[in-house]
Order: C-alpha cells, then structure tokens, then sequence
C-alpha cells in the first residue's frame, strides 16, 4: 500500500507544471552559459591556470571541465531554489487548495501521509541533481570535445584528471550533492507543515540558506565554519580533490542526516497538531 500511495503522490507531484521550472531553468541557463564562453572567449582563465601551472590547456577545454564548472555556479544557486520550491509546496499547497481536508478523511494517518509526501520529495531532489549533471554533460558536448578534467572546486586546490578519473569524479561529485538537495527540500518541509502559504514556506528556507552562507563566508567565523549547516552540505566538492577525505564526507553526511531526521520530526509533530479540518 505504501507502494502505491508514493506512486500516487508521484503522479501528482510530477503532474504540476510548477514541478519543471527547475528543469527548464537549468536548460535554459546551461546553455545560455555555454553559448556565451564559446562566443565570449571567456575561457582564458583556465588557460592562463594552466600554462602557468605548465599543462596543455588544449587538453582541459573539455566538456567535462566546462560542465564542471556549470554545475558549481547552479549547486550554490538554482540547486537549493528549485528545491526549496518543491519542499515549500509539498503540505501547504495542499492545505492552501483545501484538497489536504479531502486527504485527511480517508483511513490514513497523518503521519504516514508526511511520510509519503517527503518521500516523494525526496526522489524529485535526486532527479533534479542527475539532471542538472546529465544535461550539463549533453548540452556541453555539441561546443566542445570530450576529454581530461580541469577542477577548482571552490576552497580546493585545482585538479587534473584524466577523462576516465574525471567522469568518476563528476559522477561522485553529483551523488555526494544529493544530500545537499535532499536537506534543502526537507527545510522547506518543514516549514511547509506549518499553517502558511508555499511561498512563506519557500522563502523561510532560503532565508536559513542564505544566512548561514553569509555567515560561514564571513572573517569573523572562519573558526566556526564547521558548524554551520551550508558547510556540510559543500562537501560534494570533496569528490573533485585528488585523495578524497572519506571521513570528512561520511561526518558531513551524518550530519545531514540528523538535519533531515530533526526537520522531519519537526515537521510531522506540527502537522499532528494542526488544525486542517476547521
């Protein structure tokens, strides 16, 4: 039964036209990125990088350097928006509808409904990660040729990989994000059990984003970087440096989920105790 009230629940999820913005959004953005470094030029950092550094940047100019790049503007950006989006419409939207009444008066728990809602949620979060990679690497490939992998992915030192070492790192590097979409998504969940409006649930977790972004970027915290929530979920970044620091993803990604287990929990105890019927 549980099967087939998530299939339910993905049916409606993915039947909203508001559900591919998203999508649409990371086409759009791709390839207006794409068409503007291959028109613009604008790929003469990374070569002043290289022939500094004395590599061929003829060898780097590659789809997978050029995608890499691409995912790391839109996972600091498009990524949690599109998640939180989703997140913040999955109960309130309901509520705001006056379907979630209908909902409630069949024979089954609030808390099972919860469950099957963020479930949902969650497998629109690891479709939109594969997605934002998958059209990242389609789009790139009809400007530029296959070949190695140049990364700088943000406080990393660069990387140089070859083809096959750089597809297993842009391929890790996208699993390790899911976390960060997932956690995105259930913020705004939470928030989204609550008595508001999708947009108030929306903006609530982005505004946590945004602070706790600011606040990790600022001088003043360096030395507390650690414990702010947007820290843990960089860690997919990780996966581009040449020794992978397993223990530092597994702590981060345990982390992440006690965030997830808290907002869900939050959530689910708040949605018991509203009031829908009235």
């Amino acid at each position: 039964m549980f099967y087939l009230q998530l299939r339910n629940e993905l049916w409606k999820l993915f039947g909203k036209k508001r559900t591919y913005i998203g999508f649409a959004m990371f086409l759009l953005a791709q390839n207006a990125i794409i068409i503007l470094l291959r028109v613009t030029h604008r790929t003469q950092w990374i070569t002043r990088e290289l022939e500094m550094n004395g590599f061929d940047p003829k060898r780097y100019i590659t789809v997978l350097t050029i995608s890499t790049v691409m995912v790391t503007a839109m996972a600091f950006t498009l990524l949690p928006l599109y998640t939180a989006l989703v997140g913040g419409d999955m109960v309130a939207k309901e509520a705001e509808d006056g379907t979630l009444r209908m909902i409630l008066s069949r024979p089954i728990s609030r808390l099972r409904l919860i469950l099957l809602k963020w479930t949902a949620g969650g497998v629109f979060s690891v479709v939109l990660v594969f997605s934002l990679g998958m059209f990242g690497l389609l789009f790139t490939s009809f400007w530029y040729p296959w070949g190695d992998l140049f990364s700088v992915p943000g406080p990393l030192p660069f990387g140089t990989f070859d083809a096959a070492e750089g597809f297993r790192c842009y391929v890790m590097g996208h699993l390790c994000m899911v976390p960060k979409a997932f956690t995105v998504m259930t913020l705004a969940f939470m928030f989204s059990c609550f008595n508001m409006k999708p947009a108030a649930a929306t903006i609530l977790a982005l505004s946590v984003m945004f602070i706790s972004r600011v606040m990790q970027d600022m001088p003043f915290f360096l030395d507390y970087q650690s414990y702010f929530i947007t820290y843990d979920m960089d860690i997919w970044r990780e996966a581009f440096a040449h020794k992978i620091a397993w223990w530092k993803i597994g702590e981060s990604f345990s982390l992440l989920a006690a965030y997830n287990l808290s907002f869900l929990i939050i959530g689910a105890t708040v949605f018991q105790m509203r009031d829908v019927k009235s």
